[in-house]
């Protein structure tokens, strides 16, 4: 069935082309066009374009449709272009002409972008409750480790003392900043289209409040023409905060494949967790961080992927946008997948000890040597300049016996303040109600 058929046939090379991949990318949509389908419907009754009976069959319809996409049985062939070909095919052919009424004062370009506005609300909400899950584990592990010292690192050369309660943490709160960007993307993206049509409104006498209501949406995007802008800068905002996330996922990740190595050894993988070689039988490697790492790292282009797809495009709809689902939707997928697989890694991480004694990390303790001297009286620039001679002519001593005071310290990391961090976005972010 193509909705747009004027007696002519499309070119079968021009229609393989234009098709693309929707017919295997509209599974994400399915749901969700069907659910605001129901709101359409129910609309129409409303404001007397459709008959409740005829309401009332596209009702059981459309239910029947959501049972068998929920089953995984409701697959769009060659002879549909995309699922809202498919549906309506299907409400034609189970309740006849009704079928042939629900786009009434709907253009495929609202019915398409109200779907993928009603997807991508559902799919931060849910992949932000496990973000946060995720920086729970992180906190938790980082109060766990509060008293396990760490080489702090700056240009790879080791710095001066951390813990693991501060690498922990420092990951828990950056996260949490990265999850602001979710929400930023969530309220674009909780707004409503449906009603704008092909972006100049009808003349029927439709009720867009109603199917905003209905559909769960804060807000009615008001302007027709605007609503068909949001085309493209939905998808931005999600694939930005995906970006944010995956930045700091990276270099997470970067830390523990450095750390897991035997120069450093500051943790350990279990064995299960790592795979080995085929030439060299001791190895036991890091390839879910290494992996992690990558994904992430291909994620983070997504933004500028999607800026340059529809970059200078004027007001209106475009064929352009199409692309957007298979630029975004595979690297959504895969960003869930990197979600539960550091749910699940995290925890098993086995954290080393005691290598704080060895002589190479003596120098980490400079600053602290330096901060004795001041307490005794030497300016800050006379004892850096005794500290540093000292290293030089070997005759330095490590000052190990220190204790930090200040928040977010070594010895003050302050968890319960992240803590508190956490509960407030839980509570006050939309994304999450």
């Amino acid at each position: 069935m193509k909705l747009w058929d004027k007696g002519f046939t499309i070119n079968d090379k021009i229609e393989k082309f234009t098709v693309g991949k929707d017919r295997e990318l509209d599974a994400h949509l399915a749901k969700y066009d069907a659910l605001a389908s129901k709101a359409q419907a129910n609309m129409l009754a409303k404001t007397g374009l459709i008959t409740n009976e005829e309401n009332d069959a596209l009702q059981i319809a459309l239910d029947e449709v959501l049972v068998l996409i929920a089953e995984n049985n409701f697959e769009v062939d060659e002879n549909f272009e995309d699922i809202h070909s498919k549906i309506e095919a299907y409400l034609i052919e189970k309740t006849g002409d009704a079928g042939k009424k629900i786009h009434v004062a709907r253009s495929r370009n609202d019915q398409v972008l109200v779907a993928i506005q009603l997807f991508k609300k559902e799919y931060l909400k849910h992949t932000t409750e496990k973000i946060v899950n995720l920086i729970e584990i992180f906190l938790q592990k980082a109060d766990e480790f509060k008293n396990h010292q760490l080489p702090g690192y700056t240009h790879f050369q080791a710095a001066m003392p951390s813990s693991f309660g501060m690498w922990f943490s420092a990951y828990a709160e950056s996260l949490l900043t990265d999850l602001y960007f979710f929400e930023a993307a969530y309220k674009i993206s909780d707004q409503n289209p449906l009603g704008s049509g092909a972006g100049f409104g009808t003349s029927f006498p439709i009720d867009r409040l109603q199917t905003t209501q209905e559909l769960g949406f804060s807000e009615i995007l008001v302007s027709s023409v605007g609503a068909q802008m949001l085309r493209g800068k939905t998808e931005k905002s999600v694939a930005t905060a995906l970006a944010m996330i995956c930045g700091t996922l990276s270099k997470m990740s970067y830390d523990l494949v450095l750390y897991n190595s035997q120069d450093l050894a500051f943790v350990k993988l279990p064995n299960e967790m790592t795979t080995g070689s085929s030439i060299m039988p001791h190895k036991k490697n890091p390839d879910v961080f290494e992996l992690t790492r990558a994904h992430c790292n291909r994620i983070q282009a997504l933004p500028n992927d999607i800026m340059m797809t529809i970059n200078n495009l004027p007001s209106g709809y475009h064929r352009d946008y199409q692309i957007l689902k298979e630029i975004l939707f595979e690297p959504m997928m895969q960003f869930d997948n990197i979600i539960d697989i550091l749910t699940f890694a995290i925890p098993q991480l086995q954290i080393k000890d005691n290598y704080m004694n060895q002589e190479k990390y003596d120098p980490i303790y400079t600053v602290e040597n330096i901060n004795e001297a001041i307490k005794n009286g030497t300016p800050f620039r006379d004892a850096y300049r005794e500290v540093g001679l000292s290293v030089e002519n070997g005759t330095y001593v490590p000052h190990k016996e220190f204790q930090t005071s200040h928040i977010g310290s070594i010895h003050n990391l302050r968890l319960d303040l992240i803590s508190n961090k956490i509960e407030k976005f839980k509570l006050e972010a939309q994304v999450l109600k």
